[in-house]
């Protein structure tokens, strides 16, 4: 059997085998320099030597594995790794933690789990502080009793979501894990569900994402086997739904009884009800939904932003068909606590960074409201919605959306797919026509900003993206740039950024102490007024502003600004910046309503400082003009 020397090199085994990756994504991906990338692919190809296969440089696509000998390395891929029988790290010890305790029926005691695992007992008391945390976002809490142990405490359908998401994240997760190997969870129900799922669900005319029929299952296995081990859902109230959905939930009854061994009682069906009712995609005219609560909150969403940004969505039909489409099976979500995942929810926040923050504030003042808590995933979704009613309101002319040409051979279908992708993932993109290979061949030269291509082009006078069907994000992110480019944010940067407004903070500090000072010297220059410094601590209680790469934007809830300032802070020696996160360059913004048109052009200055992995050279600036220096020849790279 074959050893890697580390886990990374496994890691890195198994990315290569799946697309061919250049030295520089690697890097990226696995947080090292591409000296050490260079080093692990001599170290991976000592240790393929014997089984027929290297990994050899391209020019233009990277790093991709040629295989010489079929039979060999196949036996190589045959030989199954061995699986981690204790978990080693604090990222596989927490989850586990979790599984244990949504599994025990006893309590038990952290020093006979020490002995287990192979760690100190400080080891665990260490993880248990996150796993309390995490537990708690279910209402699930962990109680200690002298001499007996720890044991959980909460709700049947709180365990039972909480054990689908850990599912879930694992299903989404394909390097090897404790969990996966221990049997904690009943992933080998899993193939006695799904032959016949997607058709239960398409006969009864319900239609769910991919995602969600995979979790739905997940859930499924989980209640199987709850309800195996003696832990049945006590009733519920019925909750009202179609006949179509009461039709599949009979039917996924049925399917999912005989499995139980013990019966599926009516209460079991109407919690799987709720929860094909909470994933369904809707598919209705607006004038259809009548739901007060659906109304109510995007009335209040679309009135907030409004009232505390200037940006007037109220009218647009579109925009508030989206919304209530999506809010009418979010509430019924948030009233049974469904999670539902979001893998996109760090790309939001990095791509739309003023919409979070308006959706953020707008559902957080509702909340004070109401009981139901909305969580970051749920109101990632809805932030899609809001980005692209503004861009849509408020395209004010500091980008130019890019014209684009698509080129395409392989049929209609695949030119709608691509055009959907295109339209999701960069909705500023604007396909000006689609053509043929040869209608392509035949052009001179280009008007569009840029090609757009299933296959390999030559170049003429504009550049050319190669995009497959299914793209991967490396090639989204390549895309990415070429979409993103931005000749004003030099201009953004002089009339916005001043040296009486920069700061190079080289003595420990804490964030409020941070907040206080910059606050109050704004506050003397007449920048903002005394309602600033706490809407500004309020904004940062709720949801850390650390955009990423260790820059943060701390801001007021609302443009409360007299006038538009950003306050430039560099900090050598980092400040500890929301939940075991450090920022070493802070842009606090105060901005002014008058400016809310360019207040989208500002945030897109640090969403490519992120982008371009500009922190540590902004960090290490020795004055005003050397940070304005780098700053501009990071902003001057997209």
């Amino acid at each position: 059997m074959v050893r890697f020397p580390n886990q990374r090199l496994a890691n890195l085994f198994d990315a290569l085998q799946a697309e061919s990756l250049p030295q520089e994504e690697l890097a990226r991906r696995f947080s090292v320099s591409t000296r050490t990338v260079r080093a692990d692919i001599h170290a991976l190809n000592a240790i393929l030597n014997g089984h027929g296969a290297q990994f050899i440089l391209s020019r233009g696509s990277g790093y991709q594995l040629k295989i010489d000998d079929e039979q060999s390395f196949a036996s190589l891929r045959r030989q199954t790794p061995r699986r981690n029988r204790t978990p080693r790290s604090s990222a596989e010890r927490i989850p586990a933690l979790m599984v244990r305790f949504l599994n025990s029926a006893y309590a038990f005691k952290m020093e006979d789990l020490a002995d287990e695992w192979y760690v100190s007992r400080g080891t665990l008391q260490s993880d248990m502080a996150e796993v309390r945390d995490r537990l708690a976002r279910y209402d699930l809490t962990i109680e200690t009793k002298p001499r007996h142990g720890m044991k959980l405490f909460g709700k049947e359908s709180a365990i039972r979501v909480c054990l689908t998401d850990l599912m879930y994240s694992l299903s989404l997760d394909e390097r090897d894990s404790y969990l996966l190997a221990s049997g904690m969870l009943p992933f080998e129900i899993l193939p006695q569900l799904t032959p016949t799922w997607h058709h239960c669900l398409a006969a009864g005319g319900v239609k769910l994402t991919d995602e969600g029929e995979q979790y739905l299952a997940l859930y499924c296995a989980v209640a199987i086997k709850r309800i195996q081990e003696g832990y049945p859902l006590p009733d519920l109230p019925m909750e009202e739904v179609d006949d179509r959905i009461k039709a599949t939930s009979a039917q996924l009854a049925q399917l999912i009884e005989p499995l139980t061994g013990k019966g599926f009682s009516a209460a079991e069906e109407n919690y799987l009800r709720i929860h094909i009712a909470a994933r369904r995609v809707q598919e209705i005219n607006p004038s259809a939904i009548n739901a007060d609560d659906d109304e109510a909150l995007v009335d209040y969403i679309l009135s907030y932003i409004n009232t505390h940004y200037n940006y007037n969505l109220q009218n647009d039909a579109q925009l508030r068909a989206d919304l209530l489409t999506h809010i009418k099976t979010m509430i019924t979500r948030v009233r049974y606590q469904i999670t539902i995942p979001n893998p996109l929810l760090a790309n939001i926040k990095q791509h739309y960074p003023m919409a979070y923050d308006v959706t953020l504030a707008a559902v957080n003042s509702w909340g004070k409201y109401t009981p139901y808590v909305i969580s970051e995933n749920e109101i990632g979704y809805l932030v899609l919605h809001i980005g692209v009613g503004l861009e849509r309101h408020y395209n004010i002319g500091y980008q130019r959306h890019p014209q684009v040409l698509l080129v395409c051979d392989s049929g209609n279908s695949t030119v709608r797919m691509i055009q959907a992708m295109l339209a999701r993932k960069y909705p500023q993109i604007a396909v000006t026509q689609v053509i043929s290979l040869r209608e392509y061949d035949k052009l001179a030269a280009l008007e569009e900003d840029f090609v757009i291509s299933t296959v390999r082009l030559c170049e003429k006078n504009k550049p050319v993206m190669v995009l497959a069907p299914f793209p991967s994000d490396y090639q989204l992110e390549q895309l990415g740039k070429l979409v993103l480019v931005d000749r004003t944010r030099p201009y953004m940067l002089e009339k916005f950024f001043a040296e009486e407004h920069f700061m190079i903070v080289d003595r420990p500090m804490t964030q409020q102490a941070l907040f206080k000072q910059v606050c109050a010297q704004l506050k003397r220059e007449g920048v903002v007024g005394k309602d600033f410094y706490p809407s500004v601590v309020e904004r940062e209680a709720i949801v850390s502003t650390l955009l990423g790469e260790g820059i943060a934007l701390p801001h007021s809830l609302g443009l409360l600004a007299r006038q538009t300032v950003i306050y430039t802070i560099l900090a050598p020696q980092g400040i500890p910046w929301g939940d075991n996160e450090t920022a070493y360059v802070i842009f606090l913004l105060a901005i002014n309503k008058t400016d809310y048109e360019e207040a989208m052009a500002i945030y897109e200055l640090f969403v490519t400082f992120v982008r371009e992995r500009s922190m540590p050279r902004l960090r290490d600036s020795q004055d005003f003009a050397d940070f304005k220096a780098v700053a501009i020849d990071s902003l001057s790279r997209v």
